[in-house]
């Protein structure tokens, strides 16, 4: 305990005027002619509920399999989830539907501005960022969280019999003690700009697809730069089907939704 107290006390006294304005953690944004802003339409009357995305994500992510009784202790992890919502309670006869949540990689994140050590942050595209070797697990960014997409891993990394040799190489496991969240699959964007890179041309931001919005089979996730307003993603955002969630708030999500027709 002393060496830990010791240790943030070393990180504290490396940034004395706290951490609010240290948001790039280090990672740098490609450069470009333009600056992206990653984000993502979900079209709820596509969406059938068939969690395809959960899958995809989980998969995607070395995520641990779970089971009966981790769940029923509510320490069941899953960056993307489909989440039951109740539109006026208070009616005679309230609407109810079910809803795919991802992490809403807000514009103004409260997490970023609670984490001591910057082990959440917001890369200048956007992308809310978790760099687990510096969190030791206050979980601080868990409880200011509005929309309940960050979670503290509970458990050692375990994947029965031959389950590891599906692991994605290009995502390291994580241990336990730190909090995960999801991160739009952004191994995805570097492996795209690597490729482009290598064939010596221009990357293309449609090169760069999460894997919930690949797997989906009823196309409701649309993923794209929000501030290219030819995109179909920002052509989504200025619908007037759209709406954010929790807008009231001001954490300014990059994942929307489209209401119901």
């Amino acid at each position: 305990m002393r060496a830990l107290l010791a240790g943030v006390a070393g990180v504290w006294a490396a940034f004395p005027h706290g951490f609010g304005k240290w948001r790039g953690g280090g990672h740098a944004a490609a450069k470009g002619p333009r600056k992206l802003r990653w984000g993502m339409v979900i079209d709820l009357d596509r969406c059938t509920a068939c969690q395809a995305c959960v899958v995809a994500c989980a998969v995607e992510n070395n995520q641990m399999r779970g089971s009966p009784e981790v769940a029923s202790r509510k320490r069941f992890n899953r960056w993307f989830r489909i989440v039951p919502l109740m539109e006026d309670a208070a009616a005679e006869h309230p609407r109810r539907g079910l809803v795919p949540l991802p992490c809403l990689q807000c514009e103004n994140p409260p997490c970023t501005k609670v984490c001591p050590t910057s082990a959440t942050y917001i890369n200048p595209e956007g992308i809310v960022g978790q760099v687990y070797p510096r969190c030791f697990g206050c979980r601080y960014c868990v409880n200011a969280c509005p929309y309940t997409v960050k979670f503290f891993n509970w458990r050692d990394p375990q994947w029965p019999g031959r389950l590891a040799e599906s692991h994605n190489p290009d995502v390291s496991p994580r241990y336990r003690g730190v909090v995960e969240k999801c991160l739009f699959c952004h191994h995805r964007l570097q492996r795209a700009r690597d490729a482009a890179s290598a064939e010596g041309r221009d990357f293309k931001p449609g090169e760069y697809q999460p894997a919930c919005a690949v797997a989906c089979p009823a196309e409701a996730i649309t993923f794209g730069d929000l501030d290219d307003p030819r995109s179909e993603v920002a052509r989504l955002a200025r619908s007037p089907r759209a709406f954010k969630m929790l807008e009231d708030l001001g954490t300014e999500p990059k994942v929307l939704y489209l209401r119901e027709g």
